[in-house]
């Protein structure tokens, strides 16, 4: 089984220009690595938030001219996919790693979502605002975040989730963008602990409902 870290090579693969050689690169370096990172951090995943974890490797079955410019291994509740519910996200692009919580365009019901995230938002936003470099993003295939979450009070982080989630294409996306430059010098171990370090303390927020 391939080793679950990614090295300087692999960032360049989304240099490669043409649909298919970029997805070839893809399915041959990228892929298995994010295979065997899913599967090292699933059972820690399913521990965390306490209750049975998939995962889920993007394979851009809807793609056929545009190359990805960033790949990815998803955590979710259900075996058939994630997009319907919120999960976690290890993405991996150009200039980044990223270590994602997403509520999807596609989740079943952001509304019912949101309430709970507006119930919760002091009790969650004393613990989320702690968290040194947590930060949310405009867009899941963004790799600069757009702001930090210790930014903003209770009333900022319940506004945050209302901006973000309205209409049809609305998503919450909050985590962290580690540099290529220095994910490249990890060990499978570090992009466990990194995840893992991301992942706890946004465990409240796939619970919520």
């Amino acid at each position: 089984m391939p080793s679950g870290a990614f090295g300087a090579a692999d960032f360049k693969v989304f240099d490669v220009t043409g649909f298919q050689p970029r997805m070839g690169q893809i399915r041959e370096r990228i892929r298995p690595k994010l295979e065997t990172l899913g599967h090292s951090l699933a059972p820690a995943i399913q521990r965390t938030i306490g209750d049975e974890t998939f995962i889920h490797v993007a394979k851009h079955a809807r793609r056929t001219v545009n190359p990805p410019d960033d790949t990815w291994v998803a955590f979710a509740p259900d075996r058939r996919g994630y997009k319907k519910h919120c999960h976690f996200k290890v993405a991996v692009s150009r200039n980044c790693v990223r270590f994602l919580f997403e509520v999807g365009p596609e989740h079943a019901d952001k509304v019912r979502w949101r309430a709970a995230w507006k119930r919760n938002a002091a009790q969650l936003g004393a613990v989320l605002r702690r968290v040194q470099g947590l930060a949310w993003f405009k867009n899941e295939h963004d790799e600069e975040p757009a702001g930090l979450l210790s930014d903003f009070d209770a009333e900022g982080l319940t506004q945050l989730a209302e901006d973000r989630l309205r209409g049809r294409d609305g998503q919450l996306v909050i985590g962290r963008a580690v540099p290529a430059a220095e994910a490249a010098r990890w060990r499978e171990a570090d992009y466990r602990a990194r995840a893992l370090e991301t992942f706890r303390p946004l465990a409240p927020l796939y619970r919520l409902k």
